[in-house]
């Protein structure tokens, strides 16, 4: 029988799975309080739906800089796609592109950016960690807006990779077959080895990350490209406030999947102060925990303007490649039409906060 939620098809992507890949994706840092705190959070709102109103053509679509999204999702970026199928990010694309979707490919896409510009049908951002060597980071940026990537993604969460402990555990490093192939085999050498109790992750973040990452260094990312720059991993009102300073263009409100500070603030539950604290014109995205159309609308009401979607993307990825992935987001549109009809918000700007109210307890 066909999946009817996320969870059936994360439940069919665990048979199917090596277990330490599994733990790869879908593991948190330390105890995973943050991992298991996003998810929770949503719980703690109710719907407050409005009757009789014309809810004949629910249309969720939002403008996003300068994009129509037909569904107010996005892939979040996520490493080396091939782990979990053989077409990888191309196959991401495709599916996105057909949804009306947004791709955020990563830095360490295990197909070309080429090729995944190439399978691309709707908009295409690149995400990019603060690497020590500038040199790498420039030619993949001029990489990307030559092959009509629109926006720069930089992840500012991770000036060290979080205690994954499933990883150390399983002694966890890239196949050396799946490669982060935008980047040179030298830069990546890390990634593919661990011993007992280490971590190829873990050693290739201490080797190449750059923890120097300031406010500052934004200037050379925005002298390098004119493309929108996003910031990723926004939890606070005063970051957000000096991100709007320093002419971002949106940021994202991410606490990495829980894979970074155990013990952070949910994503949803920074989500308002975050909004609050940014101009109108200034978008911000929510990145954590999403599992259900409703999700999106909480989201959505709470001043997101769209949400970013991980894991279930792979999920879909590894049970069906990008018949898979079509899946997980048509699943996602149909519920989150669903819950805008029963709740008297046909379009997605109808989302407000007048929408909620907190779970009774």
């Amino acid at each position: 029988m066909t999946p009817l939620t996320l969870a059936g098809i994360e439940r069919a992507a665990r048979e199917q799975l090596s277990p330490e890949i599994w733990d790869f994706i879908e593991g948190g840092s330390g105890a995973e309080r943050t991992l298991a705190a996003n998810r929770e959070m949503f719980g703690r709102y109710a719907f407050r739906p409005r009757t009789l109103v014309d809810v004949s053509d629910c249309a969720p679509a939002v403008d996003l800089l300068g994009t129509t999204l037909r569904l107010p999702v996005g892939i979040a970026p996520m490493a080396y796609h091939r782990l979990v199928h053989p077409d990888g990010e191309t196959a991401t694309a495709r599916a996105a592109g057909k949804a009306g979707a947004l791709l955020v490919a990563g830095i360490f896409a295990s197909r070309t950016l080429e090729e995944i510009a190439a399978a691309a049908t709707g908009p295409l951002w690149l995400q990019l960690y603060w690497l020590r060597r500038r040199d790498a980071l420039a030619a993949l940026i001029d990489r990307a807006e030559a092959a009509g990537f629109t926006a720069l993604m930089l992840t500012v969460d991770a000036p060290r990779i979080g205690r994954r402990l499933r990883d150390l555990r399983n002694g966890f490093a890239v196949p050396p077959e799946i490669r982060a192939v935008n980047l040179d085999a030298g830069l990546m050498a890390a990634s593919h080895r661990a011993g007992p109790g280490g971590s190829g992750i873990a050693d290739h973040a201490r080797e190449q990350f750059d923890p120097t990452l300031s406010w500052a260094d934004l200037a050379w990312l925005r002298e390098r490209s004119r493309l929108p720059l996003v910031l990723k991993g926004v939890l606070t009102a005063e970051d957000a406030r000096r991100a709007a300073d320093h002419g971002v263009d949106a940021v994202v409100v991410s606490n990495h999947g829980g894979r970074q500070l155990d013990g952070a603030l949910p994503a949803l539950a920074a989500l308002p102060e975050v909004v609050d604290a940014l101009p109108p014109h200034i978008p911000a995205l929510l990145d954590g925990g999403v599992r259900e159309g409703a999700d999106i609308a909480v989201a959505l009401a709470l001043g997101a303007r769209a949400v970013l979607v991980g894991r279930p993307a792979l999920w879909g990825l590894a049970t069906g490649g990008e018949a898979g992935v079509g899946r997980v987001l048509d699943l996602l549109r149909d519920e989150l039409e669903h819950t805008m009809a029963l709740l008297g918000r046909p379009r997605a700007a109808d989302l407000d906060r007048d929408a909620l109210t907190r779970w009774p307890v």
